[in-house]
């Protein structure tokens, strides 16, 4: 317990470290993890059971991933998730499967799958944390995300029947895999539509607004573990439930959104902090358990990671030579350097370390499994690569490729949102003007205050002058009271309308409901 609150408190401190620093605070939550380990007394094993970190750990991290793209971002993106979400999971893990086959014969097909499936899908949560502060182009970084977000189903059903393989002893069958991917695939999308949709209306009941986000921190526990339990893929539903929830939501619930976003800040800062620590603790028990054999270990696992990163780096050159000539401004990627730094942000993380992790001691006749202490070293040393190499060098690498978003670019998304507010602010208004019986004098005002609108979402000081025109219409509050909150209820809803277009970035459109949201609290 005192080693977990010890790892919150280092992550609070670290975010602020890399910020300073410019660098990537997961990556150096790992590095703390990795020094922790050269303290004496500490114990060898971790603080928390291998088989409790998946479930533990990723439904939260996935659900608050999730929350920030939408439905129409994934139907824009399906090509791209068919693409790298399943398509390349399976490359890679016929590539290192084969690898390891050749490198260790004795491994057997099923245990070389199993470790072709945990060493194959990057990882959402270490992808948005490492690459999500940087400025990057936004398609390049919602292609990895909307990635990042399903390839673990595909690794996970591939690497549970190869597992159940290799522990039973019997043959691997593509067919079996397959039909499984199948139906949990569709037995998680009907789960998560299913509990995000009562958990909405469980919210609507709840009054307080700490009751309704307290319920939405229990909802991707329980739909994890409803999905696992019916063999449905438990990530899959999770990242269904948390879209359904984000696209469903009361627009006019402006306290509960802002109490929410904080609510989900914090608990993502604090449950990643801890996930990367404990990846860098398990190094000190990896390496133990290697013994003599730690240096041709090593050698076979940078082999490897090798394989692993070559496997994306060629398919990434492939995807960009036939995006190329697109017109899609939406896809990624469109150029060799971007390609390359798709391929440089394949990192894996928590859902690598924890599915090795979970690796049985023995198979069903009670031999040992095989190589399981080699396939978590090569875990940790892909992780190693990937994520603590690839992470410290990502912004000396968007540098040197010459790639970030500019300013026009995210001022220009964010405009086109804004635009659409005002305009359903001004409708709303002219609307009240029939309706209610104004004075001119709130009337001049109203049409006034309507001109700072677009420079209020754009979060610029008040003026002055417009402090004495609200003064002056103190007499008039209520009825300026109502005009208000109706025209940012209609400015709201505009946003939100938005949002569920495929044009329309989710990350810019949050930004401007948020600040609607605090106008609108303020108002109340």
């Amino acid at each position: 317990m005192v080693l977990i609150l010890g790892l919150m408190a280092c992550a609070v401190l670290l975010v602020g470290v890399g910020d300073r620093l410019r660098l990537p605070w997961p990556v150096l939550m790992v590095l703390l993890g990795l020094g922790v380990t050269l303290i004496p007394g500490l114990p060898d094993d971790l603080p928390i059971a291998p088989e409790l970190i998946l479930p533990l750990f990723l439904p939260p991290l996935l659900f608050a991933t999730a929350q920030r793209t939408s439905w129409a971002q994934c139907k824009l993106r399906w090509k791209s998730i068919l693409a790298m979400a399943v398509l390349l999971v399976v490359v890679t893990i016929a590539c290192v499967a084969a690898t390891a086959y050749l490198l260790i014969p004795a491994i057997g097909v099923s245990a070389a799958i199993v470790l072709g499936a945990l060493l194959s899908p990057p990882d959402p949560v270490a992808v948005e944390a490492v690459a999500g502060p940087l400025k990057m182009p936004r398609r390049i970084l919602s292609t990895l995300h909307v990635e990042g977000l399903f390839n673990d189903a595909t690794a996970i059903v591939v690497f549970q029947v190869a597992l159940t393989a290799t522990v039973q002893d019997v043959d691997f069958r593509v067919s079996t895999a397959l039909l499984q991917f199948i139906i949990g695939l569709v037995a998680a999308v009907a789960i998560g539509l299913v509990l995000a949709g009562a958990a909405r209306g469980l919210t609507r009941l709840v009054t307080s607004t700490a009751g309704a986000n307290g319920l939405t921190v229990i909802l991707p526990f329980v739909v994890y573990v409803v999905a696992e339990h019916v063999h449905a893929s438990g990530v899959v539903a999770v990242v269904v439930a948390a879209l359904q929830y984000r696209a469903i939501g009361d627009v006019d619930a402006a306290a509960a959104r802002l109490g929410h976003r904080a609510l989900w800040d914090v608990v993502e800062l604090l449950v990643t902090g801890v996930a990367f620590g404990l990846i860098g603790l398990d190094a000190k028990q990896v390496v133990l358990g290697a013994g003599d054999d730690l240096p041709a270990m090593l050698g076979r696992s940078l082999i490897l990671a090798g394989v692993v990163v070559l496997v994306r780096t060629v398919w990434m050159l492939a995807a960009q030579a036939l995006l190329r000539r697109r017109t899609d401004p939406n896809l990624a990627p469109r150029r060799v350097r971007e390609a390359v730094l798709m391929s440089w942000c394949g990192m894996r993380g928590l859902a690598t370390l924890a599915l090795a992790l979970s690796l049985p001691l023995t198979t069903a006749s009670g031999a040992p499994f095989p190589y399981r202490g080699e396939i978590v070293l090569t875990a940790v040393t892909v992780l190693t690569v990937t994520l603590v190499l690839g992470g410290l060098t990502l912004p000396s690498g968007l540098r040197v490729l010459g790639i970030k978003e500019s300013a026009a670019v995210e001022e220009a998304a964010e405009q086109l949102v804004r635009d659409r507010a005002q305009r359903a602010s001004l409708a709303r208004m002219t609307e009240l003007k029939t309706e209610l019986d104004l004075p001119e004098e709130l009337r001049q005002s109203m049409a006034e205050r309507l001109g700072h609108l677009s420079e209020r979402l754009a979060g610029e000081p008040v003026s002055e002058s417009e402090r004495a025109k609200v003064e002056q219409m103190q007499k008039h509050w209520k009825t300026w009271q109502l005009v208000q909150t109706e025209s940012l209820a209609a400015a709201r809803r505009a946003v939100e309308q938005a949002r569920r277009e495929p044009g329309i970035d989710p990350e810019a459109a949050d930004r401007v409901l948020e600040r609607l949201d605090r106008r609108a609290v303020m108002l109340d």
